[in-house]
């Protein structure tokens, strides 16, 4: 106490942007720490690519494997993080109070929000580098523009986010737990990722096409295996699932 009624250090909240980062750092800590987690986000995706690389089990068309294969696995690893990881760990929150809770925090609502979407794009990060790597040792050769890829992956993750966090905050935990975990294995078999979109029946390939993860995979595939330009569809069926998703998240998402 320097005099009275006065003390040192000022009592009060941290700046925002400090309690933001705090957060977010925390929230990657717990992602990374998590056993479940780490073999959902890393150790699937990498297994798959080296597995489907290495074994010629599915017929993947003209080229290598894996040049077939590591977009769909890309587009499968941010799949599995920002909606799958994130909707399991944020459901389980609510339930057990830790929403409600932070949510009475000097920290304000979507300050929590962009801290878990910093920690999503930090493990995101560290996804797309460790399967580079792999993918680079099993003879990847990559094309095409760098600022497609990562606008696809940028609005990727707002789409799986949207409909993670509208899940995780409108169902029960159990029930989100078991939903996102089929949809993540549906998706792993009909999105694209490792099985072809033209393996599939017409009318079932056309519904097929219109899911974020299949736009997702495809654009990164016509992208980084064909050198396609900007791929205009498949960011504009990204782009409305994230607004979709995230908008009906801020609208019907319970912290309770």
């Amino acid at each position: 106490m320097t005099s009275t009624g006065t003390f040192a250090p000022r009592p009060g909240a941290a700046p925002l942007s400090r309690m933001i980062r705090a957060q977010a750092a925390l929230e990657t800590r717990m992602l990374l720490r998590n056993g479940e987690q780490l073999l959902l986000t890393v150790v699937i995706p990498t297994l798959l690519l080296v597995l489907f690389s290495a074994v010629d089990i599915i017929d993947t068309g003209s080229g290598k494997s894996v040049d077939f294969l590591t977009p769909g696995v890309l587009a499968l690893a941010v799949m599995s993080t920002a909606f799958t990881g994130q909707a399991i760990a944020t459901g389980f929150e609510r339930r057990y109070g830790v929403l409600k809770r932070l949510g009475a925090s000097p920290l304000p609502r979507w300050g929590l929000m962009t801290a878990k979407t910093a920690a999503v794009l930090v493990t995101e990060v560290l996804q797309i580098a460790l399967l580079t790597a792999v993918a680079f040792s099993l003879g990847w050769s990559p094309h095409g523009n760098p600022l497609a890829v990562v606008l696809l992956l940028v609005l990727g993750t707002a789409a799986f986010s949207g409909l993670g966090l509208l899940m995780a905050g409108t169902l029960k935990a159990e029930a989100t737990l078991a939903a996102a975990n089929l949809v993540f294995l549906l998706l792993l078999v009909g999105g694209g990722v490792i099985v072809p979109l033209e393996k599939f029946p017409g009318a079932v390939r056309t519904a097929l096409e219109a899911l974020p993860i299949s736009a997702l995979s495809d654009g990164l595939r016509d992208v980084l295996r064909d050198g396609a330009g900007m791929p205009w569809a498949d960011l504009g069926i990204l782009t409305v699932w994230a607004v979709l998703g995230l908008g009906a998240a801020a609208r019907f998402f319970r912290w309770e």
